[in-house]
């Protein structure tokens, strides 16, 4: 916000082709931000286990006992249920974005700006407290949802920018939001802790774990 006043210029960037016309201090922002996307599509040590529990390689069976799928299945509904009024939520709040933008109220940069409040609302919801918890009933970032749908929700409000900086990050974010969804689909075992070890609390390893989810690992290793 502070740079929005001192130095507007650096905002061009979010507009047309002026992503290749000179440098800003947002083209690192967009680095950073298409690396996270790009490590979001495979399998990657270090990384919060709620982005990469979709792949194999970070699935943990059962094995001691065999899986229930008729209480798979219904959990999965279950959640997918709760996505829904997300993404319903979700889409509604973007429209009337769109709509101020196409008055005129709010600009390309404005817009951005959004976008990036937020990146930093999602970095506030992996460390201190995420308020999707009460409409998704998850206890946590590793057993959430709708986990990769984070950059899709970051983006959706440069959808009416219209310039390579905006295009290239929804694309990005929206190949990331299929393959999540897709896998959910082929693949519902890996992310119901239940069916993946990986995922219980006494089980986690996560570092991003926070003090609610180190009262319930405790409690599960009792």
């Amino acid at each position: 916000m502070i740079l929005f006043v001192v130095a507007p210029e650096q905002f061009d960037i979010v507009n047309g082709w002026n992503f290749f016309a000179e440098f800003s201090i947002f083209h690192l922002l967009w680095l950073t931000w298409i690396f996270d996307m790009v490590t979001q599509l495979m399998p990657v040590k270090n990384i919060a286990l709620g982005s990469q529990k979709l792949f194999k390689e970070k699935f943990r069976p059962a094995l001691h006992k065999l899986l229930d799928w008729d209480k798979l299945r219904d959990y999965i509904i279950k959640t997918n249920k709760a996505a829904g009024k997300v993404l319903v939520v979700w889409i509604a709040f973007i429209l009337v974005l769109g709509i101020l933008k196409f008055v005129g109220i709010l600009k390309n940069e404005h817009l951005f700006l959004i976008s990036i409040t937020f990146y930093v609302c999602d970095l506030i919801c992996v460390l201190i407290w995420c308020p999707f918890r009460l409409m998704l009933g998850n206890k946590c970032c590793t057993t959430c949802r709708i986990f990769n749908w984070d950059h899709l929700m970051m983006f959706t409000p440069m959808l009416f920018v219209g310039s390579f900086f905006s295009i290239s990050l929804i694309v990005w974010s929206i190949v990331d939001f299929l393959i999540w969804e897709i896998w959910i689909y082929l693949h519902p075992e890996r992310f119901w802790e239940n069916s993946n070890m990986a995922l219980k609390c006494s089980e986690c390893t996560d570092k991003l774990c926070t003090q609610y989810c180190q009262k319930l690992r405790k409690k599960e290793k009792k």
